[in-house]
Parts: C-alpha cells; sequence; structure tokens
C-alpha cells in the first residue's frame, strides 16, 4: 500500500473518482450547490484528514492534473470561436463590462481586508481570486503573495461563482446571454465558466473570453492600483 501512496497513481486516481462522484450527484439532484468541483473538493480534503495521508502525497498525483489547466483554459476558446459575430457586435459593451468587473473585484478584496484587518500579505494574496490559476499565481508572486493561499483563494472563488451563478442572474434579472457569460467568467474563472457552458453556448463563449482579458486586465491594472494606494 505504501509503495502506492508514493506514487502519482494515488492522486490521480483520488481526483478522478471524487470528481465522477461530484458528477453523479450533480446529475441526480440538479442543484446549483451539488457542484462537482465542490463535492470533489470536499471528498478529497475529507479522505486526506480521515486518513492521515500528508498533503505532500497526493500532490505527487494531483501536481500532474494541474498541469492540464493551462491546455483546458486554451480549449475554451473553440466555442468563443463559434459566436465570433456576437463578440464583434458587442465587443466595446464586453470590454467595458469586464474591466468594470476587474476594478470591482480589487475594491472588494481591499474593503475586506481593511474591514477584517487582513495582514499585508494575506491581502496581497486574495487580490489575484478572479483570474484563472496560472496568471493568478504569477501574479501573486509578483506582488509579493503567497502563492499557495492565491490558488485556495481563486478555487473557492470559482466554486462560489459556479454555484450561485444562476441564482445571481435570475434575482438580477440578467437575461442577457452575453452579459450573463461576461458576468460568470469575469468574477469566477475557469470554474465558473464551466457553469456558464450549461446555462448556454454563447454563456459559455463569453465567459471563456472573459477569462483570459479579465486576467491581463487584472494583471497590468493590480501592481498599478497598489502603486497609487501606496502613494
Amino acid at each position: 500500500m505504501r509503495e502506492v501512496l508514493n506514487t502519482p497513481f494515488f492522486g490521480i486516481v483520488l481526483t478522478i473518482v471524487a470528481y465522477e462522484i461530484g458528477v453523479a450527484c450533480s446529475r441526480k439532484f440538479k442543484l446549483s450547490l451539488c457542484n462537482p468541483m465542490m463535492i470533489a473538493a470536499v471528498l478529497i480534503i475529507g479522505f486526506l484528514l480521515v486518513s492521515g495521508i500528508e498533503l505532500e502525497t497526493y500532490n505527487l498525483g494531483g501536481d500532474y492534473i494541474a498541469i492540464f489547466l493551462g491546455p483546458a483554459t486554451a480549449v475554451l476558446a473553440v466555442p468563443l470561436y463559434k459566436q465570433l459575430d456576437k463578440l464583434k457586435a458587442n465587443l466595446v459593451p464586453i470590454l467595458v463590462g469586464i474591466l468594470v468587473g476587474c476594478f470591482t473585484s480589487f475594491a472588494v478584496v481591499v474593503f475586506c481586508a481593511n474591514l477584517f484587518h487582513l495582514n499585508e500579505i494575506l491581502h496581497l494574496s486574495l487580490l489575484p481570486k478572479s483570474i484563472t490559476i496560472p496568471m493568478g499565481v504569477e501574479l501573486s508572486k509578483s506582488i509579493g503573495g503567497i502563492p499557495a493561499i492565491t490558488i485556495a483563494s481563486i478555487v473557492i472563488t470559482g466554486i462560489t461563482g459556479g454555484v450561485v451563478a444562476p441564482i445571481v442572474c435570475k434575482v438580477c434579472k440578467i437575461k442577457h446571454p452575453v452579459a450573463q457569460g461576461i458576468a460568470v467568467g469575469t468574477s469566477s474563472h475557469a470554474v465558473g465558466t464551466a457553469k456558464a457552458l450549461e446555462m448556454g453556448e454563447t454563456q459559455g463563449a463569453m465567459s471563456s473570453l472573459a477569462i483570459g482579458v479579465a486576467g491581463v486586465f487584472t494583471s497590468i491594472m493590480t501592481p498599478i492600483l497598489l502603486h497609487l494606494i501606496a502613494n
């Protein structure tokens, strides 16, 4: 058994099994709270805690899965290409919406950091919470944050967005598919985009666009805004 634990096989199989259980629960109950990613995360964490297996042991295989984050994000360009006409017709509102979303995300983190008196390192680590992990980790490093905390905040943000996105769109009466997709992608990156794809092809395409653009906007404006605040 110890030989199996010390190979990537354990982490990979545990992740796949946990995610498949999450998918099965999502299909059976059809509730926003039954997000496959959230269920898989809870199952994996619970299993590691109960079994006493170290996180480093799990990461022998988990890190292999993380390698596919970049390619998986790039593949989201496919639905965007299919909706190219809608992108051209709504280019200015889309860019403005993403930019406003990025500013809002930054402002919320700064507000909460001041409200709860978070230390500076934790504050900086949370700023990239709404962009995809590869970009968020690099931004966190460049501004003095802790990448591990950044990754955790990104995952939590994505799962939360995937769960509440349909509810928020319904309560706020956001009915335009382009607006729905931009809102989900800007606020909850790739995990939210998985839910946007379930909402519709246009929503998924716009959400995948928002991931990249929001990442670029956030990476550029965050150091600038931090400099302005410091002065």
